[in-house]
């Protein structure tokens, strides 16, 4: 109890001050040392035409007693209490201002306001619709000349490289031709200053969707600058990341290929942007090589000989670039020969035709009597005098067989196939090909 009476009169002896403590703008400066009542009245008669100028103070009294100015009444709400305040402190020769002026309670007072604030945004509005169709007229004119020109085949399909590119070009006439309505009908509405705060939201949401979907994003620009750079052809075999196969289309999202098994496969554009692309079909040329081993006892002039002559007595190998055969390795048993030799990918199949050449010069070397090396075993037996002494056998060597002269087929028959596959794929799903026989070659 003590203590709640002491809490009691503190709050009871500082209640003088915090009623003093309104918050409202009293004068500054000296304050004169005569009386005037004259001053006073004219004070008072100043204050009351003011307000009288102004709507919401009709209740308000004003007295004024030796430069102290007395306010009661009622305003419309605090906002008008507030401003009261600054307005008559501005009034020259007043010492303070006491505002009694409180916040009216009458219902029509307070509602009076409200309607006429509705009224006139009413008048507004009505007056403004002239202005705004005539916004509206511009934006869809503007809008249909920009998709009456993105929707015509020429220039954009002369322009671009493939259908990609022209409809990317088309797809940014329509975005221009939209900010370009939105522009000029704010203008004509006089609201141009929103036009930076809907840029200024495009700009944050285009963020972040753009780190939402940065996997996509990346797809999409390789799609764009994969089919302006066009590095491989329809038909043409390549080998991206491991993924051998020959090419059906280049789509906005995926290049496809099919694999010499027959098996679709599909690789992300920015994958194949970033990745190493060995094209075998960019060229006519194909050379194919390997290897030949012979008897270390074997004239390796003239296998060499032989081999080049068998070479290139095939009507598939190339003279130019010419084949060739060189040693290329020593052993304890055999020598290798190292064979190369070119052909036109486009007439034969390079694996047929390196299996006949194959075929063609071990048969031409076995029928020079160059033989072809054979496993040697070394057998070490232990001395025993009480032992049988093991037999001496000796293997008598096949007598060389004759040089072929028939040439198998080795026409590329198996990419011909693939290829009429993928025409025929091709004929079917042509309008998402990216790739284009028009467009420059990397």
């Amino acid at each position: 109890m003590p203590i709640l009476k002491s809490l009691l009169i503190v709050l009871v002896l500082s209640y003088p001050a915090i009623a003093q403590d309104t918050g409202e703008t009293q004068p500054t400066g000296t304050i004169e040392v005569e009386d005037s009542a004259q001053q006073d009245a004219a004070i008072a008669v100043r204050i009351r035409d003011i307000l009288s100028e102004l709507d919401g103070y009709d209740d308000v009294t004003v007295t004024v007693s030796s430069g102290i100015v007395s306010l009661k009444g009622t305003a419309l709400d605090g906002e008008a209490i507030s401003r009261l305040g600054e307005l008559v402190s501005r009034v020259d020769g007043i010492v303070t201002i006491e505002n009694s002026v409180s916040e009216t309670t009458d219902l029509v007072e307070r509602l009076n306001p409200a309607v006429e604030r509705f009224k006139t945004r009413v008048q507004q509005t009505i007056a403004f619709i002239p202005l705004a169709l005539v916004a509206l007229a511009v934006f869809a004119l503007i809008v249909f000349l920009g998709f009456f020109i993105a929707r015509r085949k020429q220039p954009w399909d002369r322009v671009a490289p493939n259908a990609f590119i022209a409809d990317i070009y088309r797809q940014v006439i329509r975005v221009a031709a939209i900010i370009a309505a939105i522009v000029v009908s704010l203008d004509i509405i006089g609201a141009t200053a929103l036009l930076s705060t809907i840029l200024g939201a495009a700009g944050i949401i285009g963020l972040a969707i753009g780190f939402a979907v940065r996997d996509t994003v990346e797809n999409f620009i390789a799609s764009i600058l994969l089919s302006m750079r066009q590095p491989f052809r329809p038909n043409d075999l390549i080998e991206i990341g491991g993924d051998l196969g020959k090419v059906i289309r280049l789509t906005s999202r995926a290049t496809i290929l099919l694999s010499l098994d027959g098996n679709h496969i599909r690789i992300p554009n920015a994958t194949v942007f970033k990745s190493r692309i060995i094209n075998y079909s960019r060229n006519d040329e194909l050379r194919f090589t390997y290897e030949l081993g012979i008897a270390p006892d074997a004239d390796m002039a003239k296998a060499r000989e032989i081999v080049l002559e068998t070479l290139n007595n095939l009507p598939f190998i190339l003279t130019a670039p010419a084949p060739n055969v060189w040693i290329d390795n020593l052993a304890a048993s055999s020598i290798t020969l190292k064979v190369t030799a070119w052909i036109n990918q486009r007439e034969s199949s390079g694996s047929l035709a390196k299996g006949e050449a194959i075929n063609l010069t071990k048969n031409a070397l076995e029928g020079a009597g160059i033989s072809l090396p054979e496993p040697t075993y070394r057998v070490i037996m232990d001395s025993d005098d009480n032992a049988p002494k093991p037999k001496t056998t000796t293997r008598k060597r096949k007598k060389p067989a004759e040089a072929a002269v028939m040439v198998g087929n080795v026409d590329a028959a198996d990419q011909e196939a693939l290829e009429q596959i993928i025409n025929d794929e091709r004929k079917e799903t042509s309008d998402g090909d990216l790739l284009s026989k028009s467009a420059p070659e990397e």
